[in-house]
């Protein structure tokens, strides 16, 4: 089956997974200049806190000129708030897709039954992906969405919530193959992803998980049969790595590692751009800090030039500290593989009192707590 969002044929089938404090206009311009044309999704947002124009969900929502598709995620409970969330950015034109995030395990989401915990009540599910589809109609907005394949190994969804998805009218759906109990834990367990390609013929299926190289890529997609892939984790500090993906898609050869003075170059880049984004160079250096320990993984420059590039406080001490660094040096042999972000599970997924005993019904937890957490 051919990939496409809509309207949108991507120039291979790769997206790149909305990340809390990553996929921010500055992450998503790098990415997009190494491999224009795919579907570059923004961090999640609460539903709730886009109806109520909270100030950070707004500025959260930013996106460039440049962006030829404006992909947003959005999570909630409450049908209602979905479809009005849906309608608000729809009618302003600020989207061009719109994915839900059924996936997300972290606690203050799961906890007031958003993220991983809706699929365990399918007619709940129903009428949020209804809600949110019918309000994107009129506006020709595809709807996306992407879960994990359940709570744990005794309450498994996956199937189920790529059938009803399908059934709602989605255009695609996602499947990270973890549970939300394992979080990050252990490997990706593509069986699944074939699982549910077999379940649901009628719209592209894309897979999610451990996809750290091009080659990995290819690898799910002859394993599972999946449309495409999303790409999470195996990007941290590799923003090249969606090259790497198109030319492997393409059956192009695949490029060689970057020399260290290339990493170099974008880190810098990607320090400054964080710095105008936040309009505020010091704040700027500082998220930048997670992003500097991603891009030296598998580089052969010790744990103290790590640590410093962990705690500079302006451009000039980055500067300083990655200027002295042998721009000819290579990944070490694995470094490619090396694990970037979360690697921690299996964890306690925490869900509203009462809720596994009332799996049929349409009650709406209280979801009214405007925050906004990373993609599951």
């Amino acid at each position: 089956m051919m990939f496409k969002i809509g309207a949108h044929q991507p120039s291979a089938p790769v997206v790149l997974a909305p990340m809390a404090g990553v996929t921010n206009a500055p992450f998503r311009a790098l990415c997009r200049r190494y491999a224009p044309g795919l579907v570059y999704v923004n961090e999640m947002v609460m539903a709730t806190a886009v109806v109520h124009g909270n100030a950070k969900t707004r500025h959260l929502m930013h996106f460039d000129e440049s962006e030829d598709v404006r992909s947003l995620q959005l999570y909630g409970s409450d049908p209602v708030m979905l479809g009005r969330a849906v309608h608000e950015l729809c009618d302003a034109g600020k989207v061009d897709h719109i994915d839900l995030n059924f996936g997300c395990p972290a606690q203050k989401v799961t906890r007031k039954g958003g993220g991983a915990a809706v699929p365990l009540k399918k007619n709940l599910l129903r009428a949020i992906l209804r809600s949110a589809v019918s309000a994107a109609a009129p506006y020709n907005v595809p709807v996306t969405c992407k879960f994990r394949m359940g709570i744990s190994e005794e309450l498994m969804t996956f199937l189920d919530t790529g059938r009803i998805a399908a059934e709602e009218g989605v255009a695609a759906i996602a499947l990270h193959a973890r549970t939300a109990q394992q979080h990050y834990a252990g490997d990706a367990r593509w069986d699944a992803i074939g699982e549910l390609k077999q379940a649901v013929q009628s719209v592209p299926v894309l897979g999610n998980g451990d996809i750290w190289e091009a080659r990995d890529a290819i690898r799910m997609v002859e394993h599972t049969g999946c449309d495409g892939v999303v790409i999470g984790r195996g990007c941290l500090g590799k923003p090249w790595l969606f090259a790497d993906l198109t030319a492997a898609f393409r059956g192009e050869p695949i490029p060689e590692s970057r020399l260290l003075g290339e990493v170099v170059d974008v880190m810098l880049e990607h320090a400054r751009m964080l710095c105008a984004h936040k309009n505020d160079a010091e704040r700027g250096v500082v998220e930048f800090r997670k992003h500097a320990s991603w891009y030296l993984t598998g580089y052969p420059v010790g744990p103290d030039v790590r640590r410093r590039a962990a705690q500079a406080s302006s451009i000039t001490e980055l500067e300083e500290i990655l200027g002295a660094l042998d721009r000819s040096a290579r990944l070490v042999e694995g470094g490619a593989r090396l694990k970037r972000g979360h690697t921690n599970g299996p964890i306690k997924v925490v869900l509203p009192e009462g809720y596994l005993d009332h799996l049929e019904d349409l009650s709406v937890p209280d979801d009214n707590d405007v925050v906004s957490l990373s993609g599951g």
